[in-house]
Parts: C-alpha cells; sequence; structure tokens
C-alpha cells in the first residue's frame, strides 16, 4: 500500500477516488438545497435525517471530511512533485482538454475552494456539533423546531457573503473543467470514449455550482426584495 502512494499513478488514483467521492458528494448536497427553494419544510426533513442519521453521521461524515482533506493534500502533493521533477504542475499534464487558465491555476482555485469549505463548515456543522454536543439537545433541533431552513436563508441575507459564495462556486467550476476529466482519465475511464466524457465534464461543472449560485440568488433576493 504505502508503495503505491509512492508511485505517480498511485497518487493520480488515490486523488482520482477522492475526487469522485467528492462529485457525488456535490449531486447530493446539491439536492437537498434545492428543496429549500421549493419545500422549506421538506429541506428541513431530509436536512433532519442527514444530522441524525447514525450512517450518515459516524460513517459517512467523517469519510467525507477524511475525502476532503486527502484531495487537497494529495493535490499539493502532486503539484510540488511535478513541478520538482520537471517544472510542469500536475494540472497542467491533461490540460490541452481545457483552458491553458484553468490547468495552470488548478493549485489556485482549490486554495480558494478550501477556503470556502473551511467557511462553510463553520457556518453550518460548527452550529450543528454544538446544537447537538455542547447544548445537549442530540435531536439536533433548536428548542424544540426545526432550525435547518433558517439558518440556510439567514447565510444569505449579507450581500458580501453572497458574492463570495458566488466566486466561490465559479471558481469551483473552473476547477470541476479539468478536474472531472483528469480524474477519469487518471483510472483509464474516459478510453474510447474522450469526447463523451469532455462533455460530461463540461455540463457537471456548469450545472452544479449553477444550481449552488441559484439556491443563494433565490434566497438572497426574496429577503431583501
Amino acid at each position: 500500500m504505502a508503495g503505491f502512494f509512492k508511485s505517480s499513478i498511485g497518487r493520480k488514483v488515490a486523488m482520482a477516488l477522492s475526487a469522485f467521492f467528492l462529485m457525488f458528494f456535490l449531486l447530493q448536497h446539491l439536492a437537498i438545497n434545492i428543496l429549500s427553494i421549493f419545500s422549506p419544510d421538506a429541506f428541513n426533513e431530509v436536512s433532519h435525517f442527514m444530522g441524525t442519521n447514525p450512517v450518515v453521521q459516524f460513517l459517512l461524515q467523517p469519510i467525507l471530511i477524511f475525502a476532503v482533506v486527502f484531495h487537497f493534500v494529495m493535490g499539493f502533493i502532486l503539484e510540488l512533485k511535478n513541478k520538482k521533477a520537471n517544472g510542469t504542475a500536475y494540472a497542467k499534464n491533461n490540460g490541452a482538454a481545457n483552458s491553458a487558465w484553468v490547468s495552470r491555476n488548478m493549485i489556485y482555485s482549490g486554495l480558494v475552494i478550501l477556503a470556502f469549505i473551511v467557511l462553510h463548515f463553520i457556518d453550518f456543522w460548527f452550529p450543528e456539533i454544538n446544537t447537538k454536543y455542547v447544548l445537549g439537545d442530540i435531536s439536533g433541533l433548536h428548542n424544540g423546531e426545526f432550525r435547518y431552513y433558517h439558518e440556510l436563508v439567514e447565510k444569505f441575507h449579507n450581500p458580501a457573503r453572497v458574492i463570495a459564495y458566488v466566486v466561490a462556486f465559479v471558481l469551483l467550476g473552473l476547477h470541476l473543467a479539468h478536474g472531472f476529466n483528469s480524474a477519469f482519465q487518471s483510472v483509464g475511464a474516459s478510453v474510447g470514449r474522450k469526447k463523451t466524457m469532455l462533455t460530461v465534464g463540461k455540463v457537471y461543472s456548469v450545472i452544479v455550482p449553477l444550481g449552488f449560485v441559484a439556491v443563494a440568488v433565490f434566497h438572497f433576493l426574496t429577503q431583501n426584495h
């Protein structure tokens, strides 16, 4: 196993596998957030389930946190090793599939996204932990009521926060535009269907970030109308 991570191919495959998990998580997270536009009650119910289900909390959530940390740490390792080896960043290796700017700046867009994830944890995960394990309400409720929808829309009251949110997801889209196809190439899944994977990657990298932006803008406009 140690030898696997020491090889260039092994590191890229591990990076790709963590990327697949995170891309799946983004879809799941977006689906829940979109509920907040159409049905606050459904959003509360699903959020409550995700926040109290033991499989989600004690199995999937630790895996998610590990995947986030692993993905970014491995990204930095690949960047440094490839620069040391030949002066060429890892993100440039398959850059022909995307714009030169995207492929050259994967590390920087990744840093911004990482900063956003930290902010997201502060906004939503820390209050969840505080309610359950500090205040002692393991049900995840606040004064016996669902707090999820209220907490979500409250974050989008400040225009500066909404702008930061939009910028972060634009950079996420650019990051995905390159990373989606790089991940599939790393595991050999794009052999013989490169054009199809490029199309799917472009659609994914536009639709998913746009969905998150739509949720933020919707709640901002409805609160400040």
